[in-house]
């Protein structure tokens, strides 16, 4: 049985990931800050763990727990919604520090298991603001796009140790809690010379039209996982594969 370790499993595309792996036989190591129970169906393929991937004392105890890891979900992560000039080096640290530090430190903990035993998979999950920027999203972005690059040297210096490693591409969510917490961290508010902007950027979010769903998301990573032959970069949602092609 194999077994895989998902990152930032609270909610949207991390918790159907973990749902959708568990319901095909695998062994799911869902990890979160703060683990709850009654977010997945009980099993005894499913582990959950405490993980903050900021923190280089949480990532080993969380990967030493797991035991061996087939495949690793680089999921967690966090949004920002500002202009840069409305963004504070703190909130900036702090993007860089889950979304493009974590990713590195959990691949980092986890390489020794997969090189020694040459195989596994590494999937990160980055955005299409990489490949088709959106305003207000400068520094979410930086973040995003750098894991991008980090992807795709990786591939290529593990690939001497039959070790995979995949980028998944959601697109815009509606159906996740992104958007709102996104919002939550504009602490400093929207510096005024911004205000129109945001106000219209607001507005075509709510916008109709193509999206990503978590579903979408989850169908992605598997098939990053399990198809050898895929690409190195996998839209997710039908909104995703349109910034693709774009």
């Amino acid at each position: 049985m194999k077994t895989i370790l998902i990152t930032g499993c609270s909610s949207g595309f991390g918790l159907e990931t973990a749902r959708y792996f568990l319901e095909r036989d695998w062994r799911v190591i869902a990890t979160l800050r703060r683990p709850r129970e009654d977010l997945l169906p009980r099993s005894e393929r499913l582990r959950m763990l405490a993980l903050d991937v900021t923190d280089p004392h949480s990532i080993a105890a969380a990967v030493q727990a797991a035991g061996p890891i087939d495949a690793l979900v680089n999921n967690a992560g966090i949004g920002l919604l500002n202009a840069l000039e409305g963004t504070s080096p703190q909130a900036v640290r702090e993007l860089f520090a889950t979304n493009t530090l974590g990713t590195l430190e959990m691949t980092r903990a986890v390489l020794p298991q997969m090189r020694t035993r040459r195989c596994g998979v590494i999937v990160n999950v980055t955005s299409t603001v990489t490949v088709q920027p959106l305003r207000l999203l400068s520094v979410y972005t930086a973040t995003k796009a750098a894991v991008n690059a980090f992807t795709e040297s990786l591939a290529l210096e593990l690939e001497p140790f039959n070790i995979r490693v995949r980028l998944v591409l959601p697109g815009r969510a509606p159906d996740t809690r992104f958007g709102e917490n996104a919002r939550a961290r504009m602490a400093d508010g929207i510096p005024e010379p911004y205000a129109a902007l945001a106000q219209s950027v607001f507005e075509s979010w709510s916008a109709s039209g193509p999206v990503t769903r978590a579903i979408d998301v989850a169908e992605a990573v598997w098939r990053a996982v399990n198809d050898a032959s895929c690409p190195m970069r996998l839209p997710a949602g039908a909104d995703a594969q349109l910034s693709v092609q774009a």
